[in-house]
């Protein structure tokens, strides 16, 4: 498939929120009021060090986005590039538009001088997992989560 990588932009916003809650949808998770927002103000505020980047056809159809950030590592005195979020429509997942979203974040990271890229997805997700598998093994680190209640 022939597809470009580019930064999600202002006149995106319709489509974005749509992969955006299809991703939810994927994951089960409800989005809140407001998050869709916060989220969207993150991703044009140049004070925060979060970004989206998107496949697009030809015709100009968003397929999916990639969210990274940075984050600190103090072991190495260092940072490393998180991909918060990664989607592609389940029409088009194996097309190619998963694999030039990692592709566009580990160029970023490597322009940006950042050695590590990380991410996580849930154990049942097997078909992006053996795109995964692809890039590297999986870590045998385990992910806790506390919910906490904010005021």
């Amino acid at each position: 498939m022939n597809l470009t990588i580019r930064s999600v932009a202002e006149a995106d916003r319709d489509s974005w929120q749509s992969l955006f809650d299809a991703y939810a949808a994927f994951y089960k998770t409800e989005v809140l009021s407001g998050v869709h927002d916060a989220v969207w103000d993150w991703i044009f505020d140049p004070a925060e060090a979060f970004w989206c980047d998107v496949a697009e056809a030809q015709d100009g159809t968003l397929l999916g986005f990639a969210q990274y950030q940075l984050m600190h590592r103090s072991l190495s005195g260092s940072k490393v590039c998180y991909m918060s979020d990664l989607f592609v429509r389940p029409d088009v997942r194996g097309s190619g538009a998963g694999r030039a979203l990692i592709d566009h974040v580990i160029g970023f990271a490597r322009t940006n001088g950042i050695s590590n890229l990380r991410w996580l997805t849930q154990e049942f997700n097997y078909d992006a997992r053996r795109l995964y598998d692809s890039f590297a093994a999986r870590s045998d680190f385990i992910l806790y989560s506390i919910p906490l209640e904010t005021q």
